[in-house]
């Protein structure tokens, strides 16, 4: 089966959510890996390669807080259809996982939903648990409303117009009994022009109609104003965005109190157990820890960048291990090269550590 798929379409989502969990390559020791020939050596290497870049998703405290938010709001959502149901929005900074939670949370959903009700409606449709959508820079209401058409393969997509594409949209999510409805990259959307306040008002309109659960994801909602709409002065008070989203936050990694360091140990644990280098040993990335947080300012999309792009370094170079000196020749997003400076003198200076004061529990791994 290929592994090339779209999220934004139900056959790709289908994918990601049936396809079982990757087999980590078996770790061979140093002598094991010197006998393999030359063709074997370089099949063993492109499968180590492909896992360092997709061995599954760490539950982070981070994550595991998230997926219990979202657990209680859907759950809850149980309101008939004539009543407006709450919506959940995931906002926080770049390179957080956001949209790792919200899929990872809405691939467990759609499993279960499939299992106590099976993959046809009681009228004979195609279930779909969940739909999924990413929004653009230059999304219209329109556009919106065919991205959903498109998830669901409606054949009107292309000669529809914007009135005919939102009766279709609706028709598609009733019809499939869809539960969650995944909006992401929200923060294209600017609620002070009238393109994206028509489509902040369309949103609306969606979850008026819908008997779903929205997850919105994006950047600095907050800081944009999207909550209130577009709003100023006593008019915000107006804003219904405000009084039906939740608002999730997914903050760094952080070092300044013990919980944040145990958790910050916990993970460099649990990705150490995911390696597969001749030469790894327990405490290869613990050992690294404060050096780790320096490079990536505790932001777990930059940490696993600079541990996947360091493992192929050290495959390549034969050193089949992560050291400084491997990782110090690897770049990564501009952000951290950019914070790393005064890290390293905050921790060369003693002010700062990764090291808790007391042992904390380690992270663990999901498909």
């Amino acid at each position: 089966m290929s592994r090339l798929y779209s999220l934004s379409r139900k056959e790709g989502w289908r994918q990601y959510v049936n396809t079982p969990a990757r087999v980590a390559p078996v770790r061979l020791n140093p002598a094991q890996l010197g006998a393999l020939g030359e063709a074997a050596k370089d099949e063993y290497d492109e499968s180590r390669h492909d896992w360092h870049a997709n061995f599954g998703i760490l539950r982070t405290p981070q994550l595991a807080t998230v997926h219990d938010e979202l657990d209680q709001i859907v759950s809850t959502n149980r309101q008939d259809p004539d009543r407006i149901r709450g919506a959940a929005v995931i906002d926080a900074l770049p390179g957080l996982g956001k949209t790792t939670i919200a899929s990872s949370f809405a691939r467990e959903f759609d499993r279960a939903e499939l299992r106590r009700r099976g993959s046809l409606t009681d009228d004979g449709h195609e279930r779909i648990p969940v739909f999924r959508v990413g929004l653009t820079s230059n999304t219209t209401l329109r556009t919106l409303n065919r991205m959903i058409c498109e998830f669901y393969g409606h054949p009107g997509t292309t000669r529809s117009t914007a009135a005919q594409l939102a009766s279709h949209a609706v028709d598609c999510v009733l019809s499939c009994e869809t539960r969650i409805g995944i909006i992401d990259d929200v923060h294209f959307v600017d609620p002070y022009r009238k393109d994206g306040l028509d489509v902040s008002n369309h949103l609306k309109w969606l979850a008026n109609e819908l008997p779903l659960t929205f997850v919105y994801v994006g950047v600095g909602l907050a800081e944009r104003g999207f909550f209130v709409e577009g709003m100023t002065g006593k008019n915000a008070v107006l804003a219904q965005t405000a009084r039906r989203w939740t608002r999730l936050e997914v903050p760094p990694f952080e070092i300044a109190s013990d919980e944040g360091r145990q958790h910050w140990q916990g993970l460099l644990k649990a990705t150490e157990r995911q390696l597969v280098l001749a030469r790894s040993r327990p405490g290869m990335l613990v050992d690294l820890s404060d050096y780790l947080f320096e490079r990536t300012t505790g932001h777990i999309g930059s940490f696993i960048t600079l541990v996947s792009r360091g493992c192929l370094r050290a495959i390549r170079s034969g050193t089949e291990h992560l050291s400084q000196e491997v990782l110090d020749r690897v770049r990564i997003d501009e952000a951290s090269e950019k914070a790393r400076q005064q890290l390293a003198a905050a921790f060369a200076a003693g002010r700062l550590s990764t090291a808790p004061r007391r042992r904390g529990a380690a992270l663990t791994q999901s498909s």
